[in-house]
């Protein structure tokens, strides 16, 4: 009976662990910034979702990977801000504009 704890205890460690590992975004995906972890305002734009982390999530684990992505925010796209020091393209015929 002991024997069957402790086995029950080591399989539920392993899934965790495992759990934990497999979500492609939360491991490969790079570092969470704050526009990813937080919900858009109302009248924000929507947050993107990686595309390619959300395929490898469905097909490797997802029952796990989805929910950890998600709930880490580390599925999302970073927001890049324009620098207004930056010179940027405007209109057909590439004016550089301040």
């Amino acid at each position: 009976m002991k024997t069957v704890k402790k086995f029950t205890l080591l399989v539920l460690a392993a899934i965790t662990v495992a759990g934990s590992l497999s979500s492609c975004a939360t491991v490969f995906g790079g570092k969470v910034v704050e526009s990813q972890k937080r919900r858009p305002a109302q009248g924000e734009p929507r947050r993107e979702v990686k595309v390619g982390m959300l395929v490898a999530d469905i097909l490797l684990f997802p029952l796990v990977s989805l929910p950890v992505d998600f709930a880490t925010g580390a599925i999302y796209k970073p927001r890049t801000v324009p620098d207004p020091e930056k010179p940027t393209l405007s209109g057909a015929q590439g004016k550089v504009k301040k």
